[in-house]
């Protein structure tokens, strides 16, 4: 028996070589008794070694610990024999973090002092300073400090076993055997010479003796370790492990209690929140149905405990609410009687069927699920809220594990294996991502690249095995852990890049696995751009709109109108091509369609082919059937075909006997089946479940094919109808109040699938004037005017400060700028003068952007000598419309009264061209010749290999689909044109929807080489 007490995973970044999972499985296999993950001051990998224990039953123990390096003289870890312990390793790792930057720590000697409940072994130099900490460690730590012996076989080893016996006699420290694990297996070796070249900045060949010298930083098998080591020094190791009684199932969590008030408990408090919110959600009164749901969800919450989760996020959004900052909750849980409420979310639970055993199972023993989404713009405030009221050592955001992707890796890899940054950066260029059939390996060879050099090898090798390892932590988007006591105690905390921000060490997966609370505080620019809606609304017609307001009037048929029309861009969740694609065959005509719709363009359903099904029994094209009225109880809402994500989980358990806590580990699998594979151990249980119960077969199996359709994209209903409350309000704005919405969001970019230029474009086919930016008449933000026409606003003008432009506003004459020696006064910089004039935001005060350029280049008129404007009559030539639409796109990113392909088609230079709004009056079938601004490009991962293409002519949008075997043959033009003609075909579905089947592709951005048009590719 064997137990390795020092072994850092890949969580020790570019350090560890193999992944917590990997090292705790390979011990299993060897048959060791237990394995320490020590990773360098941080327990960010213990979760996934303890889960992959958990899951597996894998009979190792295994021990948290961590590893520290004081100064240069001193290496010790620590490891944890009872849950006090734990806590006063966190404390240590937290002390040590926050005393940092991100990324480093700084352990202090008291660190070191004030251990009390942790063991320490100790890992000598070798040098003079071990006397020093020897006579330190057992001055400070007698009986509980241990000497980690390795034997690396590096040509030392006599002398290191002589030294260690040597500190062994004079302290009295018992030793135990270590390897100092890097790796779980001997073939790691060369990937850490390229982690620890990566972390060094220099090139493997470089790294010289300090490289790991061979590959005995790895798990053995017990056959070695014993020839290398004296038993009294495993026997040791096996002793100590023996006492290192913590687990992480220890950890429970304890929710903030202060947010209840005098003379109530938890429970009454909550229960008076949910009374006071009935009274303003259901004014007419409750029925019988909706207090019984509400007496029962407040029961299930009293029996698990979570009344103080649930007043949590009520004072969250009470907060928001009172700040004026609109929220919206999604989210099994948020769309629960109770949440609805406690104002949680908007979303009336009358209209849709929450899966009760989604809401809370008994048997996961975990939160339930609530996200809160905020206004993109506000939610700082909200973040600060938090971090003021339970203060930094009580709350910390949640980690995201920045792992290496394929660009990253390949960059990575290449530069320390000696390539040149410009030929990698060269090969990346030539490789499409998006081509599932023919990898990236294939397409380099394709260039030629010589298949006998062994260092292109290596980096093919070492690129494939460095993808998905963790390269450091990140701050989550908002999931916030808030505890009643110290946090640290239960996880370390560390600072976050941004300033303000601190973070836990592990990330939301591992918060679920060990059941942890984490409340989403998440941000959505939607919200704010209605925010900004209303205040336009408001503010034009002293009208106040709210969300509730506007969700009374849930059925307008107008607006559904348009929404069948895919009149959507801009719109919450339905303005992507795809959904557009779907909405005129879907054809949504209440709330719960919406529902459906934002739903049903998902991987999850179309990969399980449940698309084409549910329309046709929805247009009465197929009829719908059951085969038992315990499934008509679950799909009869979407025609018999499962949409949603709860609705799988409800036939596992009305159809195959399921309980809810299996139904979730079945919800589990589902959500990494595809990493893990686990989802195929449910099979047999859910077609031998479904065939006992008199199914057939064929519907049994079919209803596995589906759940592995959904694998990791299966869209929940709560996550969709919160999703729809928002898709109608938007939708609802666009048709009553087009130039208020058009404002509102481009006020609120970046957000939303669509740039200010397409936004732009949008409003003017919907027939509202866009003028240009003016500096007399443009504010900071994008505005309307007093006709209704929409100003483009300074915020627009590239390389024009925010605050140049909010300075030139607030000392902005009344009567306007009349020289260009009176905006100088108002202390802009040059840059931004420059920015103005190149903008054309001058015309008020110049002929022309050139002449504005020229005027502004004259230095001279900025001395006091020249204080008033030049007399000097010289004239600058004005610019061509050509030229004028290419310094509009520079400067703007968009041009409000001149497209590209409208100059070129009245320049002759199009020939026999059809534009987007000829396409209607073409036959199905019918060979075209297309040509516009390429605006996107999406490969969705269930559209095999088919590319989207937007293209944008003057007069709208073209829908071009691309094949795989298009695009590969014509890499070029496919990847680079951001003027692209196309040659295809038309196609036109029944509902009317059409698109062109691109033929051959022609980059045409020689026609304005100085054009640059930004395209929203592949996201």
């Amino acid at each position: 028996m064997f137990a390795e007490l020092v072994c850092q995973s890949n969580f020790s970044f570019l350090e560890g070589a193999s992944h917590p999972e990997e090292l705790v499985s390979s011990a299993a296999f060897y048959g060791y008794e237990a394995i320490a993950i020590t990773d360098e001051c941080s327990v960010a990998g213990i979760v996934r070694a303890w889960q992959e224990i958990q899951s597996n039953r894998l009979p190792v123990k295994l021990i948290t610990g961590s590893l520290f390096t004081f100064s240069d003289s001193l290496r010790i870890v620590l490891l944890c024999p009872n849950k006090r312990a734990y806590s006063e390793l966190c404390r240590i790792i937290t002390n040590a973090r926050r005393r940092s930057a991100k990324g480093q720590y700084s352990l202090a000697e008291w660190d070191l002092k004030s251990i009390r409940d942790c063991f320490i072994v100790w890992l000598p130099k070798g040098n003079e300073h071990d006397d020093h900490w020897g006579a330190w460690l057992a001055k400070h730590h007698p009986g509980r400090s241990w000497i980690g012996a390795s034997r690396l076989l590096d040509g030392t080893d006599h002398e290191t076993f002589a030294h260690t016996r040597k500190l062994h006699q004079t302290y009295h420290f018992p030793v135990v055997a270590t390897n100092q694990t890097l790796c779980h297996h001997p073939d790691r070796q060369p990937l850490q010479h390229v982690l620890h070249a990566i972390r060094e900045g220099k090139q493997v060949n470089e790294l010289g003796f300090d490289a790991m010298k061979n590959q005995e930083r790895s798990l053995k098998p017990l056959t070695t370790l014993t020839r290398l080591y004296p038993k009294p020094w495993i026997d040791e190791s096996i002793a100590l492990a023996r006492q290192c009684e913590f687990c992480l199932s220890e950890l429970k969590y304890q929710y903030p209690s202060e947010l209840v008030p005098d003379g109530f408990n938890a429970t009454t408090y909550l229960r008076h929140c949910v009374e006071q919110g009935i009274k303003r959600r259901f004014p007419e009164g409750v029925t019988d149905s909706i207090r019984g749901i509400i007496e029962k969800e407040l029961a299930l919450i009293h029996s698990e405990g979570y009344e103080y989760f649930f007043l949590t996020i009520y004072d969250i959004v009470q907060f928001a609410k009172s700040q004026g900052i609109l929220y919206q909750g999604r989210g099994s849980a948020a769309n629960s009687v109770v949440c609805y409420c406690l104002e949680i979310t908007a979303v009336d639970p009358r209209q849709i069927n929450v899966l009760f055993e989604r809401f809370i199972s008994k048997e996961r023993n975990e939160p339930p699920d609530i996200d809160v989404d905020f206004e993109h713009e506000r939610r700082e405030e909200v973040i600060q809220y938090i971090y003021t009221k339970y203060g930094r050592e009580r709350t910390a955001l949640a980690a995201t594990v920045i792992t290496f992707r394929f660009k990253s890796a390949f960059r990575e890899v290449g530069k320390v294996l000696g390539f040149d940054e410009s030929q990698l950066g060269y090969w990346l260029k030539q490789i499409n991502l998006r081509d599932r059939t023919l990898g990236w390996k294939a397409q380099l060879a394709s260039l030629g690249l010589d298949n006998t050099n062994k260092n292109l090898a290596h980096l093919f090798s070492f690129t494939e095995a460095l993808l998905g390892f963790p390269r450091h932590l990140s701050q989550h988007v908002g999931g916030f852990v808030i505890s009643a006591g110290p946090l640290y105690e239960l996880v370390p905390v560390e600072n976050a890049a941004m300033a303000e921000r601190t973070v836990i060490q592990w990330d939301k997966d591992d918060l679920e696995s060990l059941g942890l609370l984490k409340v989403d505080v998440l941000a959505l620019g939607m919200l704010t751009a209605i925010r900004k809606i209303f205040a336009l609304i408001e503010q034009r017609y002293d009208l106040p709109i709210s969300i509730p307001f506007i969700s009374k009037h849930a059925d307008d048929n107008q607006v559904y109108d348009a929404i069948c029309n895919a009149d959507t861009v801009g719109v919450f969740q339905i303005e992507s091509r795809a959904q557009m694609s779907m909405l005129p065959r879907l054809r949504p005509r209440c709330y719960y369609d919406l529902v459906v719709q934002i739903a049903i363009v998902r991987p999850g359903p179309i990969q399980g082919d449940m698309v084409h099904p549910y329309l046709l029994r929805r247009h009465g094209d197929m009829p719908v059937t059951y085969p038992s009225e315990e499934v008509r109880s679950v799909l009869s809402r979407t025609m018999g075909v499962p949409i949603f994500q709860e609705q799988v989980i409800q036939l596992a358990m009305v159809a195959a006997g399921f309980t809810g806590g299996e139904a979730d580990q079945l919800r589990r699998a589902m959500a990494s089946w595809k990493k893990t594979g686990k989802l195929l151990q449910f099979r047999s249980k859910l077609i031998d479940g479904m065939t006992e119960r008199g199914y057939k077969s064929e519907f049994a199996e079919q209803l596995f094919e589906q759940i592995c359709g959904f694998g990791e994209y299966g869209f929940p209903e709560s996550h969709s109808a919160s999703f729809a409350v928002l898709a109608y309000v938007s939708s609802w704005l666009k048709y009553y109040f087009p130039v208020e919405f058009y404002t509102g969001l481009m006020n609120s970019w970046p957000m939303g699938f669509y740039s200010p230029a397409q936004l732009v474009k949008d409003a003017q086919l919907h027939q509202i004037r866009v003028l240009p930016v003016c500096v007399n008449n443009s504010e900071y933000d994008h505005s309307i005017t007093a006709k209704g026409e929409l100003r483009l606003g300074l915020r627009q003008v590239k390389g024009l400060s925010e605050e140049g432009a909010r300075r030139l506003v607030t000392n902005r004459p009344p009567s306007g700028f009349t020289q260009l020696s009176s905006i100088q006064q108002c202390g802009l910089s040059q840059g931004d003068i420059a920015a103005l004039a190149s903008a054309n935001a001058l015309t008020d005060i110049s002929a022309h952007r050139f002449d504005a350029r020229w005027k502004v280049a004259d230095t001279q008129q900025s001395l006091p000598l020249f204080s008033e404007e030049s007399s000097d009559t010289y004239q600058v030539a004005a610019p061509s419309p050509a030229e004028d639409m290419i310094e509009d796109y520079a400067s703007l990113a968009m041009s409000v009264d001149k497209h590209p392909i409208a100059l070129l088609n009245a320049s002759g230079e199009l020939q026999h061209i059809t534009f987007a709004n000829q396409l209607a009056h073409k036959a199905h079938k019918t060979p075209v010749r297309i040509i516009g601004n390429v605006v996107g490009r999406q490969a969705p991962g269930t559209a095999g290999g088919v590319t989207f293409v937007t293209l944008e002519d003057h007069t709208g949008n073209i829908n071009v689909i691309v094949w795989q075997n298009t695009a590969r043959a014509q890499k070029q033009p496919f990847l680079s044109a951001t003027i692209l003609e196309v040659h295809g075909i038309l196609e036109r579905s029944k509902e009317g929807v059409c698109h062109v089947i691109a033929g051959k592709l022609i980059n045409r951005n020689a026609m304005f080489s100085s054009l640059t048009v930004k395209s929203r590719d592949f996201q």
